[in-house]
């Protein structure tokens, strides 16, 4: 894989080094108190090499994914900061990637984002200015050429490591593999997929993925999670789009007793991360479980991925402010 200029990010440094990363998603909360956000850290920098802070993912609000972000580098940690084309023009959205730069955030994850019809306030104007494939090319011409898509100069481009998503798992399956080397093409640097729980069906993906080379031009890393129950199981699988659960998955959970049916899950999700870690081409895992920050952690360390490499050493329950001296008062 060419790469050469030098990594920007912790991320980018443990892919570089050929070591299995993991990654994971910090829920946002519905709250202006940082806080929260901290509390839910604190747990995952523990166990991963990078947390997503997602943009309002599903189409429903929560805090900003920017705001996010910027606690999290100023915490110490280590974030990937998802942008969505939903809910912002071209203009705005170079706006925020400038600004992101400028709080410390080097790993950017590029996404479409879902509709709005999907979410709780379906009557909400879509924008939809750019697309993912798009959006990677802004960013990159933003990085590599330090320019606005305007063709307007900067004076600092931003350094940032490029991400997209990919999901092996929706039809038609042909066009996947295709779709995601488009993305390659615009810029991405690392990929992370949709949920697997068809390890068969991901494994046919990566074979056309290698007949294409392209997995000596990206890092893919694989989005796992577990399941908390046969019925959270049911709604994934008829509910969420490109999610695809195995009739094999759905009888074991539903032949698991119901008090049990949680751990069985982690247990499916661990076996899942061995299973995929085998692949060829699979650089890493990205861990998904909607407020189950402890459950990821119980997760990476049964599936034996710790200790972590280049793991950040901060702690902090809440950063201490920096203080400023007063303005002095005019006479």
């Amino acid at each position: 894989m060419t790469t050469p200029r030098p990594p920007v990010s912790r991320l980018e440094r443990v892919l570089r080094a050929g070591l299995f990363a993991v990654t994971a998603e910090l829920d946002p909360p519905d709250s202006a108190d940082p806080q929260e956000v901290y509390d839910k850290a604190l747990v995952l920098s523990q166990v991963c090499d990078a947390i997503n802070a997602t943009d309002a993912s599903g189409a429903h609000c929560h805090m900003s994914s920017v705001a996010i972000c910027a606690l999290l580098t100023r915490a110490g940690y280590e974030p990937v900061y998802q942008v969505s084309c939903r809910d912002r023009n071209r203009i705005a959205i170079q706006g925020d990637l400038l600004g992101a730069a400028a709080l410390g955030v080097r790993n950017v994850l590029c996404l479409t984002g879902d509709d709005t019809s999907v979410g709780d306030q379906p009557e909400a104007k879509r924008v939809f200015d750019l697309d993912s494939i798009h959006l990677l090319q802004t960013a990159r011409i933003m990085r590599d050429e330090g320019v606005f898509l305007s063709g307007r100069k900067l004076t600092v481009p931003p350094p940032l490591f490029l991400g997209a998503a990919s999901n092996p798992f929706a039809m038609p399956y042909e066009w996947r593999p295709l779709r995601l080397a488009k993305k390659v093409a615009a810029g991405a640097q690392f990929i992370q997929t949709q949920y697997c729980f068809d390890v068969p069906r991901f494994r046919q993906f990566m074979t056309e993925v290698r007949d294409l080379g392209l997995n000596n031009h990206v890092y893919i890393l694989v989005g796992v999670g577990p399941l908390r129950s046969e019925k959270a199981a049911e709604y994934m699988r008829t509910r969420v789009p490109g999610v695809r659960i195995p009739d094999a998955i759905m009888d074991r959970l539903r032949k698991t007793p119901r008090a049990r049916q949680r751990e069985e899950g982690k247990r499916i999700c661990i076996e899942i991360i061995q299973q995929v870690r085998e692949i060829d081409g699979v650089c890493g895992i990205h861990v998904m479980a909607y407020r189950q920050e402890e459950l990821v952690a119980e997760i990476i360390e049964e599936a034996g991925l710790l200790p972590r490499p280049f793991r950040s050493s901060a702690r902090p329950a809440r950063p201490r402010e920096r203080r400023y001296p007063r303005r002095r008062s005019e006479p």
